[in-house]
């Protein structure tokens, strides 16, 4: 009798399991994906590019293959200005970029990349995953046929390289500078000629005299790029105060995903969104010091007039904005609230601490 029990109870046991054996594979018989991925960065170039493409690699790697990125950078595919409609089109899955280089589409892609005198890349981080920011930036690439998400933030970016120092407002009349996004828009107002053209043609002009100025990222990615050989003043900035990246994939393929599927590519963008803004404050402190020390960089700043100058003319650009449409005028009001709001915790809590830690240790 107690045999016959035992038998029964095995027997129930194996059973059981045989059914969690019979169900293990399909965990590995998901559907493979293969993802063609695009950028705005030559390949290669230090946290834009490296930073995507470690996206790339690690999205593989955490499937083991089973999603499959082929990566691209700008130019070997489509070219880096292209990636948006290259995804929007659907021809492929996803692009990394910086979302304002697309404001003549619709200037409220400005917001999502950075704003003129805006946020910080922690504040522009609490906007985008608790202040509505996510939800407006839906809307807007939704009407593109995108699902837009953060995937990296250069903290914040250094104003320009210029071949002459700049000492009034007057002194930036008839420039011919890089300079993209809401920031060209308010540079116009001070006689700027703004110039979009990617990071690979920057150089080239600059050193040709095609253009007398540029901005591109910071210390580590410009010493890369070697803008010293072609100018010497180095100013900082308030036109990208924390510059964040976005991994734009069409909507479509975005929602014929399992929901595992995109909670995996939600994992790897967050990864990504986190280490890029660690690598850039790292690496951008140590290249600083090799310009101003290796290669006679002359770092200056701006006179008090000429960021009044700016000021004027970032509320005038966001005075255009916002008249452009309502959904322009909802986000730019929306990130202003957002601002404020986080702001006042800013300046009660780390200004506070930095104020006081300078005074203390210098540092």
């Amino acid at each position: 009798m107690k045999r016959r029990k035992f038998l029964q109870q095995a027997g129930a046991a194996t059973a059981a399991t045989g059914v969690v054996l019979a169900g293990a594979p399909a965990i590995h018989a998901q559907k493979r994906l293969e993802i063609v991925m695009v950028t705005t960065w030559p390949r290669d170039l230090p946290g834009l590019g490296t930073g995507a493409q470690r996206f790339a690699q690690r999205l593989t790697d955490m499937t083991d293959g089973r999603i499959n990125v082929q990566y691209y950078s700008a130019g070997e595919r489509v070219g880096a200005f292209d990636s948006f409609d290259e995804v929007a089109s659907g021809n492929a899955q996803m692009y990394h970029a910086a979302d304002y280089y697309w404001v003549g589409k619709h200037p409220a892609w400005g917001y999502f990349t950075s704003v003129p005198f805006g946020m910080t890349c922690r504040e522009i981080n609490s906007w985008i995953r608790f202040g509505g920011g996510q939800e407006l930036w839906d809307e807007l690439a939704e009407s593109f046929g995108l699902k837009c998400l953060p995937c990296g933030n250069t903290g914040a970016q250094m104003g320009g390289w210029f071949k002459k120092e700049i000492n009034s407002p007057d002194d930036l009349k008839g420039l011919k500078m890089r300079i993209p996004g809401l920031g060209g828009n308010f540079m116009t107002k001070l006689g700027v000629s703004p110039v979009a053209i990617p990071a690979s043609q920057i150089y080239e002009n600059l050193m040709s005299g095609a253009l007398d100025a540029a901005e591109w990222v910071g210390p580590w990615n410009d010493i890369y790029l070697k803008f010293y050989e072609a100018a010497k003043y180095y100013y900082p900035g308030v036109h990208e105060p924390g510059s964040l990246l976005s991994l734009g994939m069409n909507k479509s393929w975005w929602e014929s995903l399992s929901k595992s599927d995109q909670t995996l590519i939600e994992a790897a963008i967050s990864m990504e969104n986190d280490v890029m803004t660690a690598e850039f404050y790292a690496k951008n402190s140590e290249s600083l010091e090799k310009l101003v020390t290796e290669q006679g960089v002359q770092l200056r700043r701006y006179t008090d007039e000429v960021y009044d100058a700016f000021g004027d003319a970032a509320i005038e650009v966001f005075e255009e904005t916002q008249a452009h449409s309502e959904l322009a005028n909802r986000v730019h009001l929306s990130f202003e609230k957002s601002m404020k709001n986080v702001s006042t915790w800013v300046q009660a809590s780390d200004q506070a601490y930095l104020s006081q830690r300078s005074r203390v240790l210098g540092v």
